[in-house]
């Protein structure tokens, strides 16, 4: 089969491996349909984040091909969804809701632990913990699209409203208008905020963060940023903030717009980042968030997509197949996409 490979900063390769077989009985093999190229992918393209030389990749849907003999909830045939980390879905920490976490799981994609989604085929472990099958077929490619993010892109951005504590009514604020970016704005329209101010200086970004509720754009960036945030809030900040970026002056950006009392939601793969305990305890500012739990979210989500009360794979702008993933990747690292996906086979 083939299969996007790690070789380096700024070198992805794709090379023909072993199709993946059943290895443990709660195994399943899944024929990739769709993937697509991830913000924290970019982070080991760039160099600026370890992976080893090898398969990358962790959003991906397709058909199953292949179970264990103790898989019992999915069946070969079955169209599904892998969120981007495998779990169990027994242990106590899946059980709580937080399948990154589980006892017996792992992340797709990043060279130790489970195979790379930006390939023909994919061994998914933890089989009926992790797969997501959904109802229906004859699906169009817009619905497509829209399941992929489910994955991952989707998931992480609703986790970092979970995470802030969105509610109705709520003025909330979105540090960073990448994938995730765009996708928290969705999540908390969707939670119910009335207003949603997101620091963007990209004018496709705006465009999409409008369309899904945005009501404010801020380009300033810094101390200006934060000042332009607090003059619409008459001095007083968000009622909860979403950090989609993971650098320093995203987190220090975030937690200064956060009214006192206020969640910073923090879905961002922290980078060189310290957070001021000092400044936190004496203004009640609390942070929650990490890796998104997407399997959690994979049900209501699902439902969302399919009744078409959102569409979130519009934050897919470029498309391409799997032999030219490496122009997938290029199109991210170099702003002229949003979004890459990957078109693998026919469903």
């Amino acid at each position: 089969m083939k299969a996007a490979i790690f070789k380096g900063k700024g070198k992805i390769a794709v090379e023909e491996r072993p199709k993946p077989t059943v290895k443990e009985k709660t195994d399943a093999v899944v024929r990739v349909v769709l993937a697509c190229v991830c913000g924290s992918d970019l982070w080991f393209y760039r160099g600026i984040s370890e992976h080893q030389e090898g398969p990358i990749g962790h959003e991906f849907i397709g058909v199953v091909d292949e179970i264990g003999a103790d898989v019992k909830n999915i069946k070969k045939g079955d169209f599904v969804i892998a969120p981007f980390a495998f779990s169990d879905g027994t242990c106590p920490n899946c059980q709580a809701g937080f399948q990154t976490a589980c006892q017996h799981g792992g992340f797709f994609g990043m060279g130790t632990e489970g195979d790379g989604g930006q390939a023909e085929y994919v061994r998914v472990p933890q089989a009926d913990g992790t797969l997501v099958p959904v109802p229906g077929s004859d699906f169009s490619e817009e619905t497509l699209a829209s399941l992929l993010t489910l994955s991952d892109v989707m998931g992480t951005g609703y986790h970092a409203a979970v995470s802030a504590g969105v509610k109705e009514g709520d003025t909330v604020a979105v540090v960073g208008d990448g994938a995730v970016g765009l996708s928290a704005v969705l999540s908390a329209k969707l939670l119910g905020a009335k207003r949603i101010v997101i620091m963007s200086r990209h004018e496709e970004r705006q465009k999409l963060a409008l369309d899904w509720g945005a009501t404010d754009i801020i380009e300033e960036r810094g101390d200006e940023a934060i000042k332009a945030v607090m003059d619409l809030t008459n001095g007083i900040g968000v009622d909860a903030v979403m950090e989609c970026v993971g650098s320093r002056e995203a987190n220090e950006t975030a937690f200064a717009l956060a009214r006192a009392g206020s969640i910073v939601g923090r879905v961002g793969v922290p980078h060189d980042v310290e957070i001021n305990a000092q400044v936190t305890f004496y203004r009640n500012v609390g942070m929650r968030g990490g890796p998104a739990p997407a399997r959690a979210y994979l049900p209501e989500l699902l439902k969302s997509v399919l009744a078409g009360d959102i569409n979130p794979g519009k934050v897919f702008d470029f498309v391409t197949d799997l032999d030219h993933i490496a122009e997938a990747y290029a199109a991210m690292d170099e702003r002229r996409a949003i979004k890459s996906l990957v078109k693998v086979s026919e469903l």
